[in-house]
């Protein structure tokens, strides 16, 4: 008994048991066995199962590779005969970029653990005996693919798992067979261009150009080794049209099979601190700016590539990864929020110079939507305002986040939570019986309000708050008497217009019902008989010593007025009056 052997069963009966008929070396022998047993109607079910002996264990893994007619399911006639709903019906199907993305979904892991790219799989024997030799992995991945299927189909889940079992048969013996063959060349760099020149008319050209770089790769030692020689063989490109699309084609689809796999990922950018370090490089990557380390490397080179817009292919999966985790649950960084604001926006800034073709901005917008939404949470907010000293300090890092976040409904979001806190006795307190001067108080009202304002809050929160705010300043002024000292300590109208205007341009002045004190304060002064000569006679004389006349002085009035929200239109019909 070899190491490897084939073991074909037969059953008579639809409820018959299963007998050992035939023990066979090799598999295309066993699978000629179990076929003529149905053909000559020796047998209502056969099945052939692969049993691989380890030496470690003393013990045979049993893997079936092939079953034919009745099981002990039950199966409506109807359905027996019913045509095939699957959406591969020939092994050459399994190649197609769906099934292959398929077969990366189902076999991740199998994939990563070897260090293959679905394309090697399924053009290397060695590669597919690993995968039989698992037991049963790819029956699970045909059993899953069944169950999704049947989801759209009429025919029963064990009449679509006996097709595909039999078009993956089908698949795996050729690929046995073309090895056994030598059907895939083994080509030595330098030599990559001349057999794309000759396969490029064939029918079955890319399966065994394919096949040629799956053998090419199959000794190379880890990603970055086998990404630069896929990249080496895009310099073999012949200039002819047909032979130069099969060699870049099939390069950038195994590159973009490499860089679909996180595992090859990982390996290929190194471990980064986290995952925005991680994301900030792969866009540095995608637009070809890798920094150079000296070495010649895969990673150097794809960025090369990148930079010159080719390997279209590679260059979506890479896109793809990046929006897939922009996506993701889990943070950028391990920190506190203020730390995922600040890579956030670093890989914003730096993903504005990926969009393209590649990366649509709506795309890349709906993925920053999706991440800001995950950080408005009550949880992640009051972990952030935990550490705040005053209530103030808490309205501040909340409208750090709206600055850093996207979508309107998570700015309307995050403004619920502003709400409350301006609303609070706490807040109130904070400012009309704080320890520090009221212009400070002021100041700080006036800031709070400007960046409300400037925010994307919804319109009733933003006026909302604002009002808050105004009126806790009007409230600080009216206890301080600000407006009534400067009332009483004014000799002039022109005095009082500056001192107002002093705390418009200081930005101590909310808006509202506190500016619009302060504007009609002005304007009221504007209208006295003389202003605009006893403004000129206060301004200061230019370099020349030439005291400013009715026109410079009407102008400079005009440019301090506008800060006040005054127009120039509205102080020169006071000033006429």
């Amino acid at each position: 008994m070899s190491q490897v052997h084939f073991e074909v069963f037969k059953r008579q009966g639809a409820r018959g048991g299963w007998t050992l008929h035939e023990v066979v070396s090799g598999r295309e022998l066993a699978l000629e066995i179990a076929t003529g047993l149905m053909a000559g109607e020796q047998a209502t079910g056969v099945k052939v199962v692969k049993e691989t002996y380890n030496n470690e264990t003393g013990d045979y893994l049993t893997l079936k590779i092939f079953e034919d007619g009745h099981n002990q399911m039950k199966v409506e006639p109807a359905a027996e005969d019913a045509p095939s709903a699957l959406p591969c019906f020939k092994p050459d199907d399994l190649y197609s970029y769906h099934a292959r993305s398929t077969i990366t979904r189902l076999l991740g892991d199998f994939l990563s653990r070897q260090k293959l790219t679905v394309t090697e799989l399924i053009h290397r024997a060695d590669a597919l005996e690993k995968l039989e030799a698992t037991g049963t992995l790819y029956q699970h991945a045909i059993q899953k693919i069944a169950v999704a299927q049947a989801t759209s189909t009429s025919m029963p889940v064990q009449q679509i798992v006996k097709s595909l079992n039999e078009l993956v048969t089908s698949a795996l013996h050729r690929v046995y067979r073309d090895a056994r063959k030598d059907y895939f060349p083994k080509t030595a760099p330098g030599n990559f261009g001349a057999l794309a020149t000759k396969l490029a008319e064939a029918g079955d050209g890319k399966y065994v150009f394919n096949g040629a770089i799956a053998r090419h790769l199959s000794d190379a030692k880890g990603w970055d080794e086998k990404l630069a020689r896929l990249l080496s063989l895009m310099g073999e490109a012949p200039s002819e049209e047909r032979s130069r699309a099969l060699v870049l084609a099939c390069v950038d689809s195994i590159v973009a099979e490499v860089l679909g796999g996180s595992a090859a990922l990982h390996e290929l950018m190194g471990a980064k601190e986290n995952l925005g370090d991680a994301l900030l490089a792969l866009v540095q990557l995608f637009i070809g700016k890798r920094s150079s380390t000296g070495e010649r490397n895969g990673v150097e080179m794809l960025a090369e590539r990148f930079a010159k817009d080719e390997l279209p292919e590679a260059r979506t999966a890479i896109a793809n990864r990046i929006l897939a985790e922009l996506k993701s649950i889990k943070r950028l960084s391990h920190g506190s929020i203020v730390e995922e604001l600040q890579l956030l926006r670093r890989v914003a800034n730096t993903l504005v110079l990926a969009q393209g073709k590649y990366l649509a901005h709506e795309d890349i917008i709906a993925a920053f939507t999706l991440r800001s939404r995950r950080l408005i949470t009550h949880e992640i907010i009051s972990e952030h305002l935990d550490g705040a000293a005053t209530p103030d300090e808490k309205v501040e890092r909340l409208l750090a986040v709206e600055e850093n976040i996207i979508g309107q409904e998570n700015k309307r979001n995050l403004g619920a939570f502003v709400v409350p806190i301006v609303t609070s006795a706490a807040f109130e307190t904070r400012f009309l019986q704080g320890k520090t001067t009221p212009m400070s108080r002021l100041a700080k009202l006036v800031e709070l309000q400007g960046r409300v304002r400037r925010s994307a809050f919804q319109d009733t929160q933003r006026r909302e708050i604002g009002e808050v705010l105004d009126k806790l300043a009007c409230r600080i002024e009216a206890h301080a008497k600000l407006f009534d000292n400067i009332e009483t300590r004014s000799p002039t109208h022109v005095d009082k217009a500056v001192a107002i205007l002093k705390l418009f341009t200081g930005n101590l002045l909310t808006e509202g019902k506190m500016s619009e004190r302060g504007r009609d304060i002005i304007l009221g002064c504007l209208g006295k008989e003389g202003f605009l000569t006893g403004y000129a006679a206060g301004l200061p004389p230019d370099a020349e010593g030439t005291k400013p006349n009715a026109q410079t002085a009407m102008s400079q009035l005009t440019e301090v007025l506008k800060k006040a929200g005054i127009t120039a239109e509205t102080g020169l019909r006071n000033i006429a009056a």
